[in-house]
């Protein structure tokens, strides 16, 4: 397609203001493109002179303007050494030119000229950089390098950063520059010389770029933003900088580093250096105290240039002033470093377009990113006026009626309108930034705390806790404080929320970003208490996870549970983009316990019963094995070689099996695994097959059991293999199946009636469950399964007697009397599934008890369930009725409520003795083989 000339793209021009003129001859141009070039020459005496100069270039790229854009742009690699500075302005001074005349005549968008200026500022650059590192390779002067160093300027690389690295420039930006080296390129004994010689290149780049000469200049070049610039050299090498960042950077340079991108020399330098500084400019959890960082540099910029008054137009500063564009951006990357850790869309360096991307993710309002959009798009177009009429690096309203009378002309606007245009978008961005660094979060006014007198000897302790040790987390915690004590105070019982704070305060090691979080987001402090106050363990975890918050305002944290797939799928995606092993270990951790908080706190709330709580648990314990089974097995195999024969599966037992777990279950499991014929494993050192399954094992349950700095996944219990602690950790299917049909006693069948496959490969998964189809559907002696069971009873019931009645799993018609009784009935009605309604049902068709007595069982299971999953949400020991406050006795009351379809009424203890001793009598009669109709 044929590019469109200037003239079929220009939609406006610029009003020439009486008696304002220029004697720049344009009778050469077409007619169509006079008035617009009369009036930039007339009001911009910077373009006159452009004009005069390359009018006769500009005449001829106004037919094709973006291919003579590409041209010039491209000339500046062929430029001859000698020829290099000249040309390179005379290239500034086209590319600006044309810039400009597109600009006024709105023939290309503002993301078109800022892009124009930054795409002849990269290949500037680049051209000022090779020339001098080849006069320096010429020269010997960068030892052991050749010509053929020169296009990657023997591993140095310079980064753009701010307006350059975002693509943003304006017409008389200076270009902010890093430049770095790669210390590996040279040997040791080189490295001062190569070091010496490639500062020496960067001042010459610089040089070529800013040296003001009879040609202009090309680019003011600005070197000041890398690491420590008073004493550190203009060229650095990358370990030095890394070292810099990891433990004296600061959050500014965070912020800047959002904009930053290799522009010349060795851009896969600059690359691997920038995702090395990953981690520091881009936390790994929602970083909210970024929001007082960068309020204190707004008011620090504001002070040191003596901008902190009020909106008035003369004299106004468009950057940094109130409303100002500096503002939007401050707004923009505060948001992106919030953020910007968890969710690798939001690492966008244009602003406009990370403005969208944030009302994309959810983090800004779609309408305040569309307005500040808007804004930033005028604001931006002002200032290029500003700087069109003298080539004069300001940002500054004019002072006089004259001044503005031409900035208005130059904006196709009357001057009133342009004035009130002015005043109207400077304080609606004024008011809408403010708004979220100061007036929101910050300086709300404090609740009013309800008339109750809290115990100031609890109060007056907090000070000396960890995570009010610091003067900043104190500083925030105190504007925190009041909307804290007015929550607790409207709680059930305040005296006691504010002890179960105090003991999360207590047991918090650090608070800067939790109360900055808190501060930000105050409908998280509801949620806060209620964790605190209803489940001591929940809030353990959350004071030493206290960045688990972040899911909360993530935006999908209250969506719908997204099934176990798609968790598989994330958690590898997470894994795969490690290399490290314990890094992937401890990803793994954390991303668990993100996904282990969230069920906990839908359950607490209410978003979901008991039972898919049970679901969910057991979804996100499979999705664990599924996705880190392989990484172990991976690690393992770098120094034994891979899995001989067919692999191993992991076949969940008891809850896991029948995908239901608590909050705390541990994982029950066998390991089974089929080496075919292979004796040995393939690899540096190999193992036999038995030892080599039973040490990746082990490693398995180390990854999934050890300690770590994100805490364990889970507890790992292996004690229903065959021959128990005394049989080997991995099992063989056809040990396992030998075992099974001629060793293997009852309560290990019943065992086998609620297992199943959960990871491994797909084969031997159904190989296995075919086995153990088999197992349960052979034909079984019903008196002895009844007597064996009844005695297994029997033994369970004397090794340990419940601790009263919120103690739902171990006694009579509870929870694991139930299940035995289910995997009884599944046993002798051959039925393989592993649900305990399944297993009852079974029990009712085999004749152990009737239809009635059936659904009575199964209801009073989900009951007892119900109470098992919600105790375990609160505590890892049985619950005590008379200890418990009122706001977890009104918790455990609405799962409850929920698990039984019905209003069980206030005193929990009294029905759920009711609902043990129905079960009880179920279990006793069926027990005894009779028929029960």
């Amino acid at each position: 397609m044929t590019e469109k000339t200037l003239s079929q793209l220009i939609t406006r021009t610029p009003r020439i203001p009486d008696g304002t003129g220029s004697d720049v001859a344009l009778d050469e141009f077409a007619a169509d493109l006079r008035p617009l070039l009369g009036a930039a020459a007339a009001l911009a005496p910077y373009l006159a002179g452009l004009l005069a100069k390359e009018g006769a270039w500009l005449n001829e790229a106004v037919e094709a303007p973006q291919a003579a854009l590409a041209a010039e742009i491209a000339r500046t690699g062929s430029l001859a050494p000698e020829a290099l500075a000249a040309g390179l302005r005379q290239g500034k001074r086209r590319v600006a030119l044309l810039s400009a005349v597109a600009d006024l005549g709105g023939a290309w968008s503002l993301e078109q000229v800022t892009g124009a200026l930054t795409d002849y500022a990269d290949a500037a650059c680049a051209a000022a950089l090779q020339s001098a590192i080849a006069a320096l390779i010429r020269r010997g002067k960068l030892p052991g390098l050749s010509e053929d160093d020169i296009e990657t300027a023997g591993g140095m690389t310079v980064l753009a950063m701010g307006k350059m690295g975002a693509g943003e420039l304006n017409y008389s930006s200076d270009i902010d520059l890093i430049c770095l080296f790669d210390e590996n390129r040279y040997d040791i004994s080189d490295f001062q010389e190569a070091r010496a010689g490639l500062i020496k290149a960067t001042r010459q780049m610089s040089a070529t770029l800013s040296e003001i000469t009879g040609e202009g200049y090309v680019f003011r070049t600005d070197l000041r933003l890398r690491p420590d610039p008073a004493v550190t050299p203009v060229c650095m090498g990358i370990e030095a900088a890394e070292r810099y960042y990891e433990s004296l950077g600061r959050t500014w340079e965070r912020a800047a580093y959002i904009k930053a991108r290799p522009a010349a020399g060795d851009r896969s330098v600059g690359e691997a250096f920038l995702e090395t500084l990953r981690p520091f400019v881009w936390r790994r959890h929602l970083d909210f105290a970024a929001i007082q960082d960068a309020h204190d540099m707004r008011l620090a910029i504001r002070s040191h240039k003596g901008l902190g008054g009020p909106i008035t137009l003369p004299g106004h500063n468009m950057k940094l002033g109130r409303g100002g564009i500096r503002e939007i951006e401050f707004f923009t990357q505060t948001r992106q470093l919030i953020a910007g850790g968890r969710d690798p869309e939001l690492r966008v360096r244009p602003t406009k377009q990370a403005l969208a991307t944030l009302a994309r993710k959810g983090w800004v309002p779609q309408a305040d990113a569309d307005v500040l959009s808007d804004h930033y798009t005028f604001h931006r177009t002002v200032e290029h006026r500003l700087q069109m009429v003298q080539d004069a690096q300001t940002h500054s309203l004019p002072p006089t009626d004259e001044g503005f009378a031409r900035i208005a002309a130059m904006m196709d606007m009357d001057v009133a309108d342009f004035r009130r245009t002015l005043t109207d978008r400077l304080s609606a961005v004024h008011q809408l930034t403010e708004g979220f660094f100061t007036a929101g979060p910050l300086t709300r006014p404090a609740p009013a705390i309800p008339d109750h007198a809290f115990d100031t000897t609890i109060l007056d302790r907090w000070p000396g806790y960890p995570a009010l040790r610091s003067t900043r987390a104190s500083e925030i915690f105190e504007r925190l404080k009041p909307e804290l004590l007015s929550r607790l105070a409207r709680s059930d019982r305040p005296d006691e929320a504010l002890l179960a704070f105090d003991r999360f305060l207590a047991g918090l090691p650090a608070g800067v970003q939790l109360f900055s979080l808190l501060r930000s987001n105050p409908q998280l402090a509801d949620l806060l208490i209620r964790i605190v106050t209803v489940s001591p363990m929940l809030a353990e975890y959350l004071s030493r996870n206290a960045q688990v918050l972040d899911a909360v305002i993530g935006g999908d944290f209250f969506s719908d549970w997204p099934e176990e797939a798609v968790l598989v799928a994330a958690l590898r995606e997470r894994l795969e983009a490690l290399d490290d092993y314990e890094s992937q270990l401890d990803t793994a951790r954390g991303w668990s316990r993100e996904w282990h908080f969230r069920i906990g706190v839908h359950l607490l709330q209410g978003l979901i019963d008991a039972a898919e709580a049970g679901r969910q648990y057991a979804d996100l314990a499979r999705a664990v094995l599924v996705a880190l089974k392989p990484v172990v097995e991976e690690e393992f195999a770098r120094r034994h070689g891979p899995p001989p024969g067919e692999g191993a599966v992991i076949l969940g037992m008891g809850s896991l099996g029948a995908a239901r777990l608590t909050a705390q279950s541990d994982l029950d499991m066998i390991v089974i695994y089929d080496p075919r014929d292979v004796e040995t494993s393939d690899g540096r050192r190999p193992l036999a097959a038995r030892l080599y399954y039973a040490r990746l094992t082990q490693a398995l349950i180390t990854a999934l059991s050890a300690p770590m700095a994100q805490g364990r996944l889970y507890e790992v219990d292996l004690r229903l293999r065959p021959s128990g602690n005394q049989g080997p950790v991995a099992t063989s299917l056809a040990a396992f199946d030998s075992y099974q049909r001629t060793q293997a006693w009852v309560w290990e069948h019943l065992a086998l009636s609620r297992a199943r496959v959960v990871a491994g490969p797909a084969p031997l998964s159904g190989r296995v469950e075919e086995l153990r189809t088999d197992i349960l559907s052979a034909t079984r002696d019903r008196d002895a399964i009844l007597r064996e069971t009844a005695e297994m009873r029997g033994r369970i019931a004397a090794a340990k007697a419940p601790e009263g009645l919120l103690d739902a799993k171990i006694g009579a018609g509870r929870l694991q009397d139930i299940e035995l009784f289910a995997q009884a009935g599944a046993l002798l009605g051959a039925y393989s599934d592993c649900d305990v309604a399944g297993g009852i049902t079974a029990a009712a068709r085999a004749g152990l008890i009737g239809t009635r007595d059936a659904q009575t069982l199964i209801g009073a299971y989900e009951a007892i369930w119900a109470l098992q999953a919600a105790s375990r949400l609160i505590s890892a020991q049985p619950l005590q009725a008379d200890t418990l406050g009122d706001a977890t006795q009104a918790f455990l009351l609405r799962v409850m409520n929920k698990a039984c379809e019905t209003d069980i009424g206030s005193d929990l203890e009294t029905y759920m003795g009711a609902l043990y001793a129905d079960a009880e009598r179920i279990i006793s009669a069926g027990l005894k083989g009779a028929e029960v109709s």
